[in-house]
């Protein structure tokens, strides 16, 4: 009967249906976990689960609307197999995918970068919020630090108190106790023999006094055997001296705890070092200079032994162990290296430096073809014939050293460094520094005047110098033959070190045959400028003229070459070389009048009248019409006390060349010779053919009013503000004209119509400004800067004038605001050197003058207030020097100094004095 039960539990021993999950039917499967399933494998795939649906007869449940949205691709192709073409597909597709997104790319990483900038500039990190404080913090100082309270409990919270207790040992109630008590009986002792006694001698006080001399007295005793022991020498003593005893105690270094520490970790890194890489010879020198750095020598020299024992071909070891030792053990260190190293030239040269003997000193003979211990052993000789012997056998040696072989041409005579050098070029075709010797010493040559020889001629010694252009010309031909080919920036640094040690015309002989390399035809001008400022800037003068000399042989009619030429020789040449230099460029560029006038200033200042006026009648004749030339001729007569002629020339000029300018000189030259009639009715003439000319109604106007003739005067100027409305100075001229006369509120309203016609004329403003001050109107006048400063607020004249308008307190700051305003104009920089003037603060003061001048030469009353400031407070040697680059800087304008250069009364006066008076005037 049991045998035909069936088996309930024979399922457990029958495979598993392929589709089957445990537990699934009951809803289990989420509680599965990793420790349940094993290790992770891949599921069945589609393939599989289909052929299990189909043997239990079931089919996939598709749904008919899922490949239907053509925009939906998920799943289209899950049921298939992943083949090759399949992957060179999926490939080709992540290419062209890659290429459309590197197109977009730029765009859309600065797109995001500017959102990004956007959105940090809306809401900022808190790190950036606080850089500013994080800033200031660097300014805090360490008693400010110390300072800062600790931070309390800010949290408002009770915290809970630690209420914990210890029970108290016994002792200390005990102690405590009897801490307070008195002792009220006395001991048996001491009731028996009467108290106790201290155990002395004699029962007297001990003299600490005494005791410390002679402790003194015992070391001065022991430092004196020292000093006076003569068996010092022999080991059994140390010699010491007792005066630097004491130095050399307060000299020894006291280690902090953290250096300390440093150095025992450092040691234990060289340790773990050498011991891993014995054979790295870098660890064991640092090693040894650790142990060095902490004052223990023998540590020190031990470990470097081991370093010569572990790395005996590294020459750096054994220079460590040589200067780790005395002079004695060093030399027994390197004639052991020598037989390790022994073709190491830094070894052979620390032996020989340990040698006293100059014959014990023969690195030569184990070593022969060291350039360096050749060029040692030659500065050993005091001898220049053995010297010149011991180079000859080392070029024998080494013939590639072109060191050696120049050394040799600089001990023979100039035939034989000639043959020396000949010789130098076969063996080294391929040095540049030799065909440069070879052209120093020619020019060398050139200057050499044998014994009993007359002197050279000139032309003899062009001869020769020509000699010099020639062989640097073949060396560089003779270079690029051998594929030496050297840049223009290498051949301009090798012309500029010819210069700088005294071979001019080698520089010019470098710079004629290699200056024009490697450059496009269109390009040279401008490079050849950048070369020539490049040069002087370097303070090779020598330099830029051979480029400028160049330069001007392929454009010889450039004006702009040859002024340059021309401010050069001004600059750094003589007197000679930059009229040869003018008188080469008027044949050149006859049509230019600027560089006739410089020929013709240059030899005025030369004190040859003459010669100007033949370099002005030349510059006729090539430009009959000028007006520069015309102008400069009549000047240069009149300042030679010449005033017929230059009457006559202005009459000429007048006829031949016409210019209201010349009309304009010929009124102010009658003026100030006091013919005012004259002036008059040439400046009536005048106008009659220039009246849109401003100055000319103003010198009508000036005349008119010193005259008195106020009416005539005030004609005069409203002429010329209907004819010419856009000139300020007929306004500012009529505006005075009315004030001289009493008439302020006629000058306010001619300048308030002149703000009308010219707008943002900070000169009106400041006119302005000024009739206020002079009227009395201190508030006035506050109200008419502030306007101004409004209309133009870049002025420095209104700047200026608003800075010392402020109480003294305030002028500093309104200076940072005017500085920062006006763009550091000129004249708010000559300002602020007064206030720091009226502060004391002489260099800050002279600093800031410098600037001015610097920034705005032609400012006069820069120069002025420089040359007042220096006649309170500095030398005459600072006064001196003012004035001198006044004269150089020719200035022209600033109200004061136009004022007083341009009065009749200063006609004729030098610079110098019209700087003087404009210093003189000022407050």
């Amino acid at each position: 009967m049991a045998s035909n039960k069936p088996n309930k539990l024979a399922f457990l021993s029958m495979p598993a249906p392929a589709s089957y999950v445990a537990g699934l039917g009951r809803g289990a499967s989420g509680f599965t976990t990793r420790s349940d399933i094993g290790p992770a494998r891949e599921g069945p795939s589609a393939e599989v689960i289909a052929e299990a649906l189909a043997k239990r007869g079931e089919e996939a449940e598709v749904d008919p609307d899922q490949f239907q949205d053509p925009d939906n691709e998920y799943g289209l192709f899950a049921g298939t197999t992943y083949e090759q073409d399949d992957e060179e597909a999926d490939k080709i597709y992540d290419a062209v995918d890659e290429a459309m997104d590197a197109r977009r790319r730029a765009r859309r990483e600065a797109q995001e970068q500017l959102e990004l900038a956007k959105h940090r500039a809306e809401r900022p990190k808190i790190q950036q919020q606080f850089a500013d404080l994080k800033r200031g913090l660097s300014a805090v100082t360490d008693d400010e630090w110390e300072n800062i309270p600790e931070v309390g409990n800010l949290t408002r919270k009770k915290r809970r108190r630690d209420e914990r207790t210890f029970a108290v040992p016994d002792s200390i109630i005990v102690g405590d106790r009897s801490k307070n008590e008195y002792e009220n009986s006395l001991d048996t002792r001491q009731q028996e023999a009467g108290g106790f006694e201290t155990p002395a001698d004699s029962g007297a006080l001990t003299n600490f006094v005494e005791m410390g001399q002679a402790r003194d007295r015992i070391l001065s005793l022991k430092l004196d055997q020292i000093s006076n022991s003569t068996t010092a020498s022999s080991g059994t003593s140390t010699s010491v001296d007792p005066k630097g005893y004491l130095t050399s105690l307060d000299s020894v270094i006291i280690k902090s705890d953290a250096e300390i520490g440093d150095i025992k970790r450092a040691r234990m890194l060289f340790d773990s070092l050498v011991k891993s890489n014995p054979k790295h010879s870098p660890g064991w020198i640092a090693a040894a200079c650790l142990e060095e750095h902490a004052g223990r020598m023998v540590a020190a020299r031990k470990l470097i032994k081991m370093g010569c024992e572990q790395c005996p071909k590294s020459e750096d070891v054994w220079l460590e162990a040589a200067r780790l030792h005395n002079n004695e053990d060093a030399k027994v260190i390197l004639a052991n290296a020598v037989q390790h190293v022994g073709q190491s030239v830094k070894i052979w040269m620390a032996a020989a430096d340990l040698e006293h003997d100059v014959k014990a000193k023969k690195p030569l003979e184990h070593i022969p073809n060291s350039v360096r211990l050749w060029k040692e052993t030659v500065n050993l000789e005091s001898s220049i014939t053995d010297a010149r012997v011991l180079l000859s056998r080392a070029v024998e040696v080494i013939p590639l050293s072109v060191e050696l072989w120049l050394a040799l041409a600089r001990l023979e005579t100039p035939e034989k460094a000639k043959a020396v050098l000949n010789k130098a070029r076969k063996a080294v075709p391929t040095s540049h520094e030799i065909w440069i010797a070879a052209g120093r010493l020619l020019e060398q040559q050139a200057d050499i005047v044998p014994e009993g020889e007359p002197q050279k001629t000139e032309e003899e010694k062009n001869k020769a110098l020509e000699v010099v252009d020639k062989t640097i010309e073949a060396g560089v031909r003779e270079l690029r033959r051998h594929q030496v080919l050297l840049t223009r920036e290498q051949w301009l640094k090798e012309a500029e070190r010819c210069e700088m040690e005294g071979s001019p015309r080698t520089c010019d002989a470098i710079v004629k045959a290699t200056v024009a390399m490697d450059i496009e035809e269109e390009d040279r001008l401008d490079t050849w400028v950048g070369d020539v400022e490049s040069a002087e800037a370097r303070g090779r003068v020598g330099t830029a003229r051979a480029v400028l000399a160049y330069a001007l042989k392929v454009f010889p009619d450039k004006k702009d070459m040859w002024r340059r030429a021309a401010d050069l020789e001004k600059a750094h040449g003589t007197r000679e070389s930059l009229d040869a230099i003018l008188n080469r460029a008027v044949v050149h560029c006859p049509q230019s009048e600027t560089l006739w006038l410089m020929a013709a200033k240059e030899k005025w200042l030369a004190g040859d009248v003459p010669a100007a006026r033949e370099v002005l009648e030349r510059a006729f004749v090539a430009n009959p019409e000028s007006e520069q030339i015309w102008l400069a001729a009549v000047k240069l007569e009149a300042e030679n006390g010449e005033l017929g002629v230059a009457r006559e020339l202005l009459v000429r000029a007048r006829t031949v060349a016409d210019t209201e300018r010349i009309w304009m000189k010929s009124a102010v030259f009658e003026r100030q010779q006091g013919q005012t009639t004259t002036a008059l009715e040439t400046v009536s003439a005048a106008l009659t053919k220039f009246p849109k000319f401003a100055k000319l109604y103003m010198i009508q106007g000036q005349i008119y009013q010193s005259q008195k003739n106020h009416p005539s005067a005030r004609a005069s100027f409203a002429a010329g503000y209907k004819a010419c409305p856009k000139e300020t100075t007929l306004w500012i001229l009529a505006s005075r004209l009315e004030e001289a006369d009493g008439k302020s509120i006629k000058a306010r309203a001619l300048l308030e119509k002149a703000r009308l016609v010219n707008p943002a004329s900070d000169v009106l403003w400041a006119e302005a400004v000024s009739v206020e001050e002079r009227s009395g109107g201190a508030a006035q006048a506050k109200a008419m800067l502030a306007r101004g400063l409004q209309d133009c607020p870049t002025s420095g004249i209104l700047w200026s004038m608003a800075i010392w308008a402020e109480a003294r307190p305030m002028r500093k700051a309104r200076s940072v605001d005017a500085l920062k305003k006006s763009k550091y104009d000129p004249v708010i920089l000559c300002t602020v050197a007064r206030l720091f003037w009226a502060e004391r603060k002489i260099e800050k003061a002279r600093q800031w003058f410098e600037r001015a001048v610097t920034t705005e030469p032609d400012l006069g009353d820069s120069w002025a207030w420089w040359l007042k400031f220096e006649r309170q407070h500095g030398t005459e040697e600072h006064r001196e020097i003012v004035r001198n680059r006044t004269v150089a800087a020719e200035p022209h304008h600033s109200p004061m100094w136009q004022s007083i250069a341009k009065d009749v009364n200063n006609t004729g006066k030098s610079l110098k004095e019209i700087l003087e008076l404009v210093a003189d005037a000022l407050q």
